[in-house]
C-alpha cells in the first residue's frame, strides 16, 4: 500500500494530561531544591555528615599533585580529544543482535553521559549498509539530473561557493528502540535511544541547487543516491526538498566525518535518518517515487489486516529520561534531578511532563533554552526522591499538540511483529530501594 508522507503512526494524537496543579508544581520543586541548597550550605560549614542529597560533608581541601607541577606542552599540530578519564564515553554497537563482519550495522549515542543537546562528533550515531567509504573529496563529484532544464555536476569546491547555512537539528534512525518493543531488551538509554543525536548542520539549501537546475513543474519526487557500496536510495517528495532539505558538508563545526558521509550528504531535518543519504553522488527528479527495496521491505510500517505502511517518515514527538536512566544506581534519598531530551519531526517540544509514580500523576518539567524547531530539547525535574521504588516516565507534547503515546496506544493501531520501526513509546525506568534503574518498556 502506497501512501503519501504521514506526520502520525498513532490514531489518538491529542489527549488530556493528568497532573497536579502549576501552582503546586512550582511549590514542590522549589521547596526541594531549597532544601537540597539548604543541606549543601550546612555541609559546607561542616555541620553534618551527609544531607538529604546524601552529599558528604567538606572538608580541608588539599593540594592536588597538578598544582605541584608543569603540565603537558602543547604540541606544534594536534587535533584535541577527550580526557583520559572520559573513555568510558564512546559509541557502542548493539547488545541485542549480534553481527560479525560490521558492514550492515550500527553504533549508538551515549545519550546518559550527554549534558546538553548537541552530540560531539565522535559520538554521533552510526548506520551503514556496506561500511564506511573512503572518498577523496577532490575527486568526488555530486550530479541533478533528470526532470530539469539543465543538469548539473558539482566539485566540493562549487559547493561550497553557494550561500551556507546552518541549523541545529536531531538526527534519529527509524529504528530507534526497535529492540524493545513489547519486552525490555536493553539495559541502558544508549542501547533503548542511541540512535539519536544533536547536530549542528552546514551546507546549502537543496531548493538553491534545484532552483539552479530549474525543476519540470510534473518533476513531483526526488531521488537520492549514495556511493557507498550499497548504493544507499531513497524517494522524496519534491515539497520536502523544496521546504528545508539541506545539502551538507559541515557538521558540529568541522566537515563532515567518514561515517557520517564525507564529503557530502542529505539532511531531511525531523525526518527518518535512512531518508538523510550520506556520502551523496547523484539527485534525480522524477514524477514518481521509484519504490526501492529501502522504502518497501525496508523502513515501512507493519499495519492491522496484513498492509505495510509506506513513506511515513516523520520523526514523531518523543522524549526519554537520560539521567537517572537504565544501568545507574541513585546514591542515596533526597533532592536529584531529573533530566532528559525531547524532540519532534514535526515542530518544537512544546512541554514535557514527568511521572515518578508510573504514570499515576505527572508534573510539568522544565524545558532548557534555546527550544529549537525538529531539535533535541532538554527538560529537567526536581525530584525528592523518598528511598522507595519508584518509575520514572516522561512524555513529550509538541507544538502541533501531538501527545507521546504508550506502548499500549500503538499497538492498538500498529500490528505486532517482534520489533517496530518510528517507536516513540514512553519509556519507563524502574528504581528500586537500592536505588538501582532498570528498563521496564512493555510492562507498564
Amino acid at each position: 500500500m502506497t501512501e503519501k508522507p504521514v506526520a502520525s503512526t498513532t490514531a489518538a494524537p491529542r489527549k488530556s494530561r493528568k497532573h497536579l496543579p502549576a501552582e503546586t508544581e512550582a511549590q514542590l520543586e522549589s521547596r526541594d531544591r531549597r532544601r537540597f541548597l539548604r543541606g549543601s550550605a550546612a555541609m559546607a560549614g561542616g555541620a553534618v555528615a551527609a544531607g538529604a542529597a546524601g552529599v558528604a560533608a567538606a572538608q580541608a581541601l588539599s593540594i592536588p599533585d597538578s598544582n605541584k607541577s608543569m603540565g603537558k606542552a602543547m604540541p606544534a599540530t594536534e587535533y584535541g580529544t577527550p580526557s583520559q578519564f572520559e573513555k568510558h564515553v564512546v559509541r557502542r554497537r548493539t547488545d541485542v543482535f549480534v553481527n560479525r563482519q560490521n558492514w550492515s550495522d550500527w553504533s549508538m549515542t551515549p545519550l546518559q553521559h550527554q549534558p546538553g543537546i548537541i552530540t560531539p562528533n565522535g559520538l554521533i550515531f552510526e548506520r551503514h549498509h556496506a561500511g564506511t567509504p573512503d572518498i577523496d573529496p577532490a575527486k568526488h563529484r555530486l550530479v541533478i539530473h533528470g526532470m530539469v532544464k539543465q543538469p548539473l555536476m558539482f566539485s566540493m569546491d562549487d559547493l561550497v561557493r553557494y550561500p551556507s547555512v546552518s541549523r541545529f537539528h536531531f538526527h534519529e534512525c527509524s529504528g530507534n528502540g526497535l529492540t524493545d518493543w513489547l519486552k525490555p531488551a536493553s539495559k541502558t538509554v544508549q542501547q533503548t535511544h542511541g540512535l539519536l543525536s544533536g547536530c549542528l548542520w552546514t551546507g546549502v539549501l537543496l531548493s538553491t541547487l534545484l532552483e539552479e537546475a530549474g525543476v519540470d513543474p510534473a518533476g513531483k519526487w526526488v531521488i537520492f543516491e549514495g556511493a557507498d557500496g550499497s548504493a544507499h536510495t531513497r524517494s522524496l517528495p519534491m515539497e520536502k526538498c523544496m521546504d528545508d532539505t539541506m545539502i551538507v558538508y559541515g557538521m558540529n563545526g568541522e566537515r563532515l566525518r567518514p561515517e557520517n558521509g564525507y564529503p557530502v550528504r542529505a539532511v531531511m531535518p525531523g525526518w527518518e535518518g535512512n531518508v538523510s543519504v550520506k556520502w551523496l553522488r547523484r539527485i534525480k527528479v522524477t514524477d514518481q517515487p521509484a519504490h526501492f527495496r529501502s522504502e518497501t521491505a525496508r523502513y515501512t510500517d507493519p499495519m492491522p489486516e496484513g498492509k505495510w505502511r509506506q513513506f511515513s517518515m516523520v520523526m514523531e514527538c518523543k522524549s526519554v529520561i537520560t539521567n537517572p536512566s537504565g544501568g545507574m544506581v541513585i546514591k542515596g534519598p533526597g533532592f536529584h534531578e531529573i533530566t532528559g531530551l525531547a524532540w519532534s519531526g514535526a515542530g518544537k517540544v512544546r512541554h514535557v511532563d514527568v511521572s515518578v509514580d508510573g504514570g499515576a500523576n505527572w508534573r510539568e518539567a522544565t524545558l532548557e533554552e534555546p527550544i529549537m524547531d525538529k531539535s533535541l530539547t532538554r527538560f529537567k525535574f526536581g525530584w525528592n526522591w523518598n528511598g522507595g521504588p519508584a518509575t520514572l516516565m516522561s512524555r513529550a507534547v509538541d507544538s502541533t499538540g501531538y501527545v507521546q503515546p504508550s506502548v499500549a496506544e500503538i499497538r492498538k493501531v500498529r500490528a505486532i511483529v517482534g520489533f517496530v520501526q518510528h517507536h516513540n513509546a514512553i519509556q519507563p525506568w524502574s528504581v528500586n530501594a537500592k536505588g538501582e534503574v532498570s528498563n521496564v518498556i512493555g510492562q507498564i
